[in-house]
């Protein structure tokens, strides 16, 4: 698959899912190697952006046990590629209208993250704002890729409004368990 077909995957749902799918990548594989090592960018940015900015990037920033912190966080993000896959496979085939495999449902957690994963490399410019501006743009291409990845990888009956609904209950679900996360790492 070339490089411009995976740009376009959250903005489609013809092109390069069903190649995607069609290439059935193993569980295992998908975890060791896209998640894996998609995982280490977010907390090696983020003990860079705490060790080297300190409370110039943000009051409070450099007083942190940022080992600590970015070990939680690649921890936590690799129990919630299982977990993401496992809820997007139980969302969508708790509703009637459409269904999804088991393999279909961690190909997408695994694509999923990867618009935040690479909105990381913000960190890498010391600018609070900015890095708040790509990392919500992340998080908008990851929410139309689960949409896309929905329309494309479940059987359904041409009911768009359960994919909209698949796709927000899933997003809720992992916002809800990321913010619970940093919530508690802030606070310690």
């Amino acid at each position: 698959m070339r490089a411009l077909t995976f740009l376009k995957l959250p903005f489609n749902h013809r092109e390069g899912w069903k190649e995607l799918q069609a290439s059935s990548p193993s569980i295992p594989l998908l975890a060791w190697l896209v998640v894996l090592p998609m995982s280490l960018l977010p907390p090696v940015m983020l003990y860079y952006a705490g060790t080297h900015y300190g409370d110039a990037f943000m009051a409070g920033f450099a007083d942190r046990e940022w080992r600590f912190i970015t070990t939680i966080i690649f921890l936590a993000e690799i129990l919630s590629f299982f977990v993401i896959g496992w809820v997007i496979y139980a969302v969508v085939n708790g509703t009637d209208e459409l269904s999804i495999s088991y393999q279909d449902a961690y190909l997408l957690a695994t694509l999923a993250p990867l618009p935040l994963f690479v909105a990381s490399l913000a960190l890498l410019v010391p600018s609070l704002l900015f890095n708040v501006v790509v990392i919500l743009s992340g998080l908008g291409i990851s929410c139309s890729l689960i949409y896309h990845g929905l329309q494309a990888l479940c059987t359904h009956q041409e009911f768009d409004v359960a994919t909209i609904s698949a796709t927000y209950t899933i997003m809720a679900a992992s916002a809800l368990g990321w913010g619970i996360l940093f919530a508690v790492i802030w606070a310690y």
